[in-house]
């Protein structure tokens, strides 16, 4: 894949970095070579990124090219956006003022080249900074008033890089094209390149390690070139055609932020920022079931002022349910008025909705996993022992879960596919796992989930690796697609 330092004035430009060509922007805009240049990666180093500008243009048109343009489009954006910079000094703050608090001056001026500085003692909040505005070299402005706070970032033309500065910048630039700093090593020359967003020590992980091996192997044998990476790689999504996320996933949370920036510059994602947002919260599910016609539970929405009709709308014993509750957690059971009193004034005092079900009971839930709007796989999740969920949780915080049964395609259960593929389509074509119980000869879904999981041992012991390869097989049908200009709108 080429690499392309973009300037204004290549005489100018101050360093050699081998195997990199660097282009005067106006050529970049209008020769035709750039315009059919497939797969390229842009570093654009224009003066200035000011909306219909030169630099603006050569980031704009890169992304029209189907190139990987640094900063992108909507870099360029977020370090026009007041509410951006907020949101980063609220983020960082814990940081900020553990990195400035030895300074005594009132102001205080952070120069970032690709995610370092000079100083190695800012370089934590260097590449915190270069994480959520990805821009290849910028400024950070900070003022102290009752505490450090975060007041502006801007581009920083090379012309003004000082000269003492210089020799750093080659270092890191030439670090940073070569990819020494990834943990995985060297790429390997592939079609294409896939990030696994993956926390090995999330507790409640959605892939194993097991279950991740093998997806990046199933990616290898189709030619496409998966790594792992983690929540500090944000800033390096552009290097990757497609990212499939395998963390568990929630709106207020790094891997909602990964989804919406890789949609953002023109990745193939999974889950995607909207299946995100729509399956993590239980009160847009309970609507799309409803307004389908989709067989579920009886659902009653919930807030302080109707909680007394819930007895009336779904009877006893019931289930509550936080909007954004994650494996059974925030998910409680109410079986006479006192206990549903207390139950619902506990929750309400996280969320001013809350859901209300009738109680289906089963031995297990069938999870049908669904992938670009077909079955994939089918199993049964068996209740924990004891318990009349799949998961249960000790005072102490340990969890026991309830068997996982796969099941061969061959009796997959008909109408719990078909309700699970239908209430699935109104997510999204991404990666789901839908939960459907099947009761007395009735159907209901019970949720669908965006990062379902798979895991090694679990649902893939009947498929084995072609799960696998089937998920792997979509991201390089979209990738491809993608390349060539013939993916979906």
């Amino acid at each position: 894949m080429a690499i392309l330092i973009v300037v204004n004035n290549p005489d100018k430009w101050p360093l050699h970095v081998p195997g990199v060509d660097v282009v005067a922007a106006r050529s970049y805009v209008s020769d035709t070579r750039y315009s059919e240049l497939r797969g390229a990666k842009v570093f654009n180093l224009c003066k200035s990124y000011r909306y219909q500008s030169v630099g603006y243009y050569v980031s704009l048109l890169a992304e029209a090219r189907g190139h990987r343009p640094m900063p992108s489009i909507t870099t360029i954006q977020d370090l026009k956006s007041p509410t951006m910079m907020r949101l980063a000094d609220d983020d960082l703050d814990e940081l900020i003022q553990a990195s400035l608090a030895h300074l005594g001056a009132e102001e205080f001026t952070l120069s970032i080249y690709f995610g370092r500085n000079v100083a190695k003692r800012y370089d934590r909040l260097a590449l915190k900074l270069f994480n959520l505005f990805p821009a290849p070299l910028v400024r950070a402005q900070f003022v102290k008033d009752e505490g450090w706070r975060l007041q502006s970032i801007a581009p920083i033309p090379v012309g003004d890089v000082p000269q003492e500065h210089r020799a750093f910048l080659l270092d890191v630039a030439q670090e940073y094209f070569s990819g020494k700093r990834r943990s995985s090593g060297p790429r390997s020359i592939s079609r294409y390149d896939l990030a696994i967003l993956y926390n090995p020590e999330e507790r409640s992980k959605p892939s194993n390690d097991g279950a991740i091996d093998k997806f990046v192997r199933a990616a290898k044998e189709l030619g496409i070139d998966a790594e792992i990476i983690g929540r500090d790689d944000y800033a390096r999504l552009a290097e990757f055609d497609g990212l499939f996320i395998r963390e568990t996933t929630k709106v207020n949370h790094h891997t909602y932020r990964f989804s919406r920036r890789a949609a953002a510059e023109g990745l193939v994602v999974m889950d995607d920022p909207e299946s995100i947002v729509r399956c993590s919260n239980k009160v847009f599910l309970a609507e799309m079931l409803e307004r389908y016609d989709i067989g579920h539970p009886r659902t009653f929405i919930a807030h302080k002022d109707n909680i007394e009709d819930i007895p009336l709308y779904v009877g006893f014993p019931c289930v509550l349910k936080q909007p954004d509750s994650a494996f059974s957690q925030g998910v409680v059971k109410a079986t006479d008025p006192a206990m549903l009193e207390q139950q619902t004034r506990e929750l309400l005092e996280g969320s001013d909705l809350i859901i209300a079900q009738e109680f289906v009971p089963s031995e297990y839930d069938w999870r049908v996993g669904v992938l670009d709007g077909k079955a994939l796989f089918v199993c049964k999740y068996h209740m924990a022992k004891g318990h009349w969920q799949i998961v249960s949780t000790s005072r102490s915080g340990e969890r026991e879960f309830g068997k996982v049964e796969a099941i061969p395609e061959e009796l997959w259960p008909k109408r719990v596919v078909s309700a699970a593929v239908r209430a699935s389509s109104h997510i999204g074509d991404g990666l789901y796992g839908v939960d459907v119980k099947q009761v007395d000869g009735k159907v209901y879904v019970i949720e669908v989930n965006d990062n379902p999981n798979v895991d090694s041992g679990y649902e893939d012991r009947i498929m084995g690796k072609e799960l696998y390869h089937r998920i792997m097989q979509v991201f390089l049908d979209r990738m491809r697609a993608r390349r060539e200009g013939t993916a979906k709108a």
